[in-house]
């Protein structure tokens, strides 16, 4: 209960949370930004973690008199972005042919046309829904993962998966080091963080409105 409770906190006080572990850990804050990122990108049942709104915040604390060190936090966050997206990948290739074995009511979860359709996916467009991914919630924890499952090619995927990390990472972060110097965006922090996670989750509610129109015809 009390990990679901400071998830809820960080979700909806994330300035407030991250001064807070800052003051009480010091330094030890990278390691925990680092874990987060690393998670919501690492593990395919985690994708619920802010990580447009604790990049934005991050980047807000690097502008605050002895805040976070920006140098060292992009590059750090980066790598953590990268690591998780590979293990993803790997995890997902790894389970790629078992989940076809995978069934419920004695029907299978997974079809084998599924992959196929996967596989033919990722590898017409995968380069640029990779990177697309990064900025949305949710698809950017499942993109990898579905990656591994369709056995995209690993030569085609990491270059662009990297490619990806730095620009949601970098882009993000230096938003937020950027617009939390303007006291109307530090008074109104929690309207922005909003607005980011409504910008970030629109593309989701567009493609799902085009799903069911296209349903109803």
């Amino acid at each position: 209960m009390e990990v679901i409770h400071f998830l809820l906190d960080l979700l909806t006080h994330t300035k407030d949370v991250l001064m807070m572990l800052f003051q009480q850990y010091g330094t030890l804050i990278y390691a925990i930004l680092f874990l987060i990122i690393f998670v919501e990108t690492g593990l395919v049942i985690m994708p619920f973690l802010p990580g447009d709104s604790l990049l934005f915040t991050a980047g807000l604390l690097c502008a605050q008199p002895n805040g976070l060190n920006i140098w060292i936090l992009i590059p750090l966050l980066i790598v953590a972005a990268i690591l998780g997206d590979n293990i993803n990948y790997f995890v997902g290739k790894f389970f790629s042919d078992r989940v076809l074995s995978w069934k419920f009511r004695g029907k299978p979860l997974v079809k084998k046309q599924w992959l196929d359709k996967t596989h033919e996916f990722f590898e017409k467009n995968g380069t640029k829904t990779i990177i697309l991914a990064r900025f949305v919630p949710i698809v950017r924890t499942i993109t990898p993962f579905v990656s591994g499952v369709g056995k995209m090619n690993y030569k085609v995927f990491l270059p662009y998966d990297i490619l990806g990390g730095i620009l949601w990472v970098g882009s993000v972060t230096v938003l937020g080091y950027f617009l939390g110097q303007i006291p109307f965006v530090e008074k109104n922090l929690e309207k922005f963080i909003l607005g980011i996670v409504f910008i970030s989750v629109l593309p989701i509610i567009i493609e799902a409105y085009k799903a069911r129109k296209s349903r109803k015809k």
